[in-house]
């Protein structure tokens, strides 16, 4: 039992470091710092926590991060991906709830498009949020629906499946191209979910006179408007999946892609592509360095017999497999009520993995599992980003405890999804399996 105390100190140090409130990145490192200089041998140790530091972002397979990102912001900096919104209104025709399948329809295209949930949701929020306010849709399926924009998290291309993905050392492809059908299995929840709810009680979205659109009229508005996103997203998702191309070759072309469209819509101004600069680099330091400090900090654990000690202890455990699966799900659904997502997976992984491993479950459905439940993580009170996202953008009359209402519904069903997932995992390694067949 002696690999107790050292679990105790660097994850117990850890937690008590952010609650103070400082920043993820600092907490990891003044951790490292403590740690390597204790168990590494000194001044020699914190040499040694540098080169870790150094190697851990140093990687070839955390390149797609960078470029997936950058591809992301270029199509919503420059307003190309809002023009596929468009095309999902013409072809819902007089569904109940209408606008709202149009917001889930867009989140789901947009997340195919960007691995950022917030900037999806930040568009959807700014470009259907008011309409649907103005059509007298109820606030609580309203922002509920633009919370779709969470779909980044888990469908391709998600920046965070690649830093998952390089975390547990698993095949980023499958990782990538595992998220399809999960995240269009909570879609499809979302969907019915809204079309039910007006069916029995309309007046939460009022019915309104649709513009009937001829058939073909509406095959070449789709043609015009989606088809150079169809080709981007064949690109980034399409060459993965028939082993063409590596992911981050895929998300080479991606970036190229997204860049070359914008300068053929003519909306790659220089203030657009500085914008575009900015935004990717906000994001990608911030990623990069809280990813960094956990590189290091699971080493720590593991040199420090930790990992080891506590894998050994949960093997020998009387206790169902499944249990303890739930359980590291219970963890990281309670860690996101306070911690954003990356600071969730750096700090989780590196204990949980080894112990999934050991107990022989598959670790890229434990990974797409996780991701789905890191979404959940965005959307939940009181500390979700989503939800801040979506308090700036609803007018001073909606209350953040309104906000919080209006998502619960989605939380449900996002566990729903978690639980059909973890019950059939046919739906996380379907696709995953039929590219190993390649």
């Amino acid at each position: 039992m002696e690999w107790i105390f050292p679990l105790i100190m660097i994850l117990g140090g850890l937690l008590v470091l952010l609650a103070t409130g400082l920043p993820v990145a600092f907490c990891f490192l003044v951790i490292n710092l403590i740690g390597g200089y204790i168990l590494w041998g000194g001044i020699d140790g914190l040499f040694n926590l540098t080169y870790s530091i150094f190697s851990s972002v140093a990687t070839f397979p955390l390149l797609p991060v960078l470029l997936f990102v950058l591809m992301g912001s270029a199509l919503f900096c420059s307003g190309v991906a809002v023009m596929a919104v468009e095309v999902v209104d013409k072809w819902l025709g007089r569904l109940p709830g209408r606008l709202c399948l149009v917001s889930i329809g867009a989140g789901t295209l947009f997340s195919s498009l960007s691995g950022s949930a917030m900037g999806t949701t930040a568009i959807l929020g700014t470009t259907l949020l008011p309409e649907m306010q103005k059509r007298g849709y109820h606030h609580s399926i309203a922002i509920g629906s633009c919370m779709s924009g969470g779909l980044a998290m888990i469908i391709p291309p998600s920046a965070l499946a690649v830093v998952l993905a390089s975390c547990a050392q698993v095949s980023v492809g499958a990782i990538l191209i595992g998220g399809v059908v999960p995240g269009l299995l909570l879609a499809s929840l979302y969907s019915a979910y809204i079309v039910g709810r007006c069916v029995i009680n309309p007046k939460l979205a009022p019915s309104y006179a649709v513009e009937s659109t001829p058939f073909k009229e509406k095959m070449i508005f789709t043609l015009k408007r989606l088809l150079p996103v169809s080709v981007l997203i064949f690109v980034v998702v399409g060459l993965i999946f028939l082993g063409i191309a590596t992911p981050t070759e895929s998300a080479a072309l991606g970036a190229f892609c997204s860049f070359f469209l914008a300068a053929i819509l003519r909306k790659l101004t220089w203030s657009v592509t500085k914008e575009i600069v900015r935004e990717t680099l906000n994001v990608v330091l911030m990623m990069f360095l809280i990813l960094s400090g956990s590189m290091a900090y699971s080493q720590l654990l593991a040199y420090s017999g930790a990992t080891a000690g506590l894998v050994q202890a949960i093997s020998v455990m009387d206790v169902p497999p499944m249990v303890i699966l739930l359980c590291t799900q219970l963890v990281i659904l309670i860690l996101g009520t306070f911690m954003e997502p990356v600071s969730i997976m750096m700090i989780s992984i590196p204990i949980f993995l080894p112990v999934i491993t050991a107990l022989g479950f598959n670790t890229i459905w434990f990974c797409l599992i996780t991701l789905l439940n890191l979404g959940i993580a965005m959307k939940t009170p009181p500390f979700g980003f989503l939800l801040f996202v979506m308090q700036g953008l609803t007018p001073p009359n909606i209350k953040i405890t309104d906000i919080y209402k209006a998502t619960l519904p989605f939380i449900i069903i996002d566990i729903i999804g978690i639980m059909l997932i973890v019950i059939f995992p046919i739906i996380a390694l379907w696709i995953p399996n039929m590219m190993a067949m390649r």
